[in-house]
This record gives structure tokens, C-alpha cells and sequence, in this order.
């Protein structure tokens, strides 16, 4: 909005002094721009319009990132009510261990891998979900003998209504080749840092260790990458047109959940 063109800056009128005849000054009226609409002098015309971010993502995370601007900000609330599903893909490398989890962190040891075979990773991630699964039914305060519980099923809205701990949904394995592995998490109420420390797990889990080396958020609720601008379309139009081509999925998500 600011780097758009600007109104021409308004006109006033000035008596300036210039030369006359026989070296006599004389005041001539002439119209000169007022200095206070310079944008120099006025700074950027729109100060106070509203931005909100949504599920937010830390330094070493990519991916899917909603704002909310203007009215948008009461769109990102009921979203955040709605709890939907996050859907992250997360690389890791087996065979030693940092302070923070991430492949960038202070290597704290280092453990031989080649053991590990992706039969029995999928066994663990079988026993990850399994255990995540109770967890959900018990956090919707659903009871799962009822007819509300069985639509509710039907349709894929089970889910915490509340605050809850990281919940996941779903876990899978993308790619296995030794040292290096990707999964794909589908999860809720989860921060980047806990899916690292999911990764470090697992490599314990498995009699070794692993470090996360990628945390890219593919999906947030109703919005996937497609969905996404780049850093170079940043711009109005583009901005109008996400807005756009998102306001119907958005308005049908928030009536079928809340």
C-alpha cells in the first residue's frame, strides 16, 4: 500500500520576492507543493492497519505461515477454535545427538546406526500414533459409545476442543536411506521444537540417536503451500488475490466445525 502511488501533494499559494526592473524586487504569486504531504515529511500513509499472525513457526522452520489483516484477525480466532490439523514434513539424520535437536546444535555424541532398518522404524512410528490416538479420544471429551461420537468420526472432526498436549494424528514414513529418513506428521497443538524432539526419540528408540535436520510445515488447516506467496509476490495484488481465493474454503471450514 505505501510503495503504491501517492496523491499529487496539495498546492498552496507563496508571494516569493524576485528581480524586477532597475533592480527593484517585486512579490510574484505562485503556487508551490505543501511540504507537509512530501512522504519525507509525512512518513508512510498507512500506519495502523491490523496484521495477525496464526500457528507461528520458529527460526529454523519453513513453510506455511497464515496472517490475518483487518476483519481477518477475527478469521484467524475461529480458525485457532476450529483446532485443525498441521501437517509438517520432517527430516532426520540417525547417528548423533545435539543440545537443541537440530543438525545446527552442539553435537553431544555420536552412535553407529546401521542396525536401524525402516521395518523397524515404522514400527515405532505405528506405536508414536497408537499411543497419540488414545490421547485424542480422551482430550475431546467425547464419549465413544454415542451417535454424536460416530458423525463426528464419520466427518473427521475428532479433536481436542480444548487445550490439550501435542497430539499426533497421523505419522508415516517418506523416504528411508541410510543415515538420513523424512516423515510426514500430521498433528495438533504441537510447536516445531517438539517435533525435533519427537526425532530424537525415535533414534533412542531405536538404540541409536538422531538429530532433525528439516521442519517445513506443508498444510496448516485449510491452507497448503499452493496457497502460499513467495517472498518475491509480497506485493498488493497478490496479497488481494490470496485473500480472494481463500475466503470461501475458510468460510466453509469455520461453519462445519464450530
Amino acid at each position: 500500500l505505501n510503495a503504491a502511488p501517492g496523491c499529487a501533494p496539495r498546492q498552496h499559494v507563496r508571494f516569493l520576492p524576485t528581480p524586477g526592473d532597475g533592480g527593484t524586487t517585486e512579490l510574484v504569486a505562485v503556487r508551490v507543493p505543501v511540504l507537509a504531504d512530501h512522504p519525507l515529511v509525512r512518513g508512510p500513509r498507512f500506519r495502523h492497519l491490523k496484521i495477525g499472525a496464526g500457528h507461528r513457526l520458529d527460526l529454523k522452520a519453513s513453510g506455511v505461515f497464515v496472517l490475518g489483516i483487518g476483519h481477518g484477525n477475527k478469521l484467524l480466532t475461529d480458525l485457532y477454535n476450529c483446532h485443525l490439523t498441521k501437517v509438517y514434513t520432517v527430516g532426520g539424520l540417525f547417528g548423533k545427538a545435539t543440545d537443541d535437536f537440530s543438525d545446527t546444535g552442539t553435537l553431544v555424541e555420536k552412535t553407529t546406526f546401521d542396525h536401524i532398518t525402516r521395518e523397524k522404524l515404522e514400527r515405532i512410528l505405528a506405536v508414536i500414533q497408537g499411543t497419540h490416538h488414545k490421547a485424542l479420544l480422551m482430550h475431546s471429551n467425547i464419549d465413544m459409545k454415542t451417535q454424536e461420537a460416530y458423525e463426528l468420526a464419520v466427518k473427521g472432526l475428532i479433536r481436542p476442543m480444548g487445550k490439550s498436549p501435542p497430539i499426533i494424528t497421523a505419522i508415516r514414513c517418506l523416504q528411508f536411506a541410510l543415515p538420513e529418513f523424512h516423515l510426514e506428521i500430521h498433528c495438533l497443538h504441537e510447536t516445531q521444537q517438539y517435533l525435533r524432539k519427537m526425532v530424537h526419540e525415535i533414534g533412542l528408540e531405536l538404540k541409536s540417536s538422531a538429530v532433525c535436520t528439516q521442519v517445513r510445515r506443508i498444510r496448516d488447516g485449510v491452507f497448503t503451500l499452493d496457497d502460499a506467496l513467495l517472498r518475491t509476490q509480497w506485493n498488493l495484488q497478490s496479497v488481494q488475490n490470496a485473500i480472494q481465493n481463500c475466503r470461501l474454503k475458510v468460510k466453509a471450514e469455520i461453519e462445519k466445525t464450530l
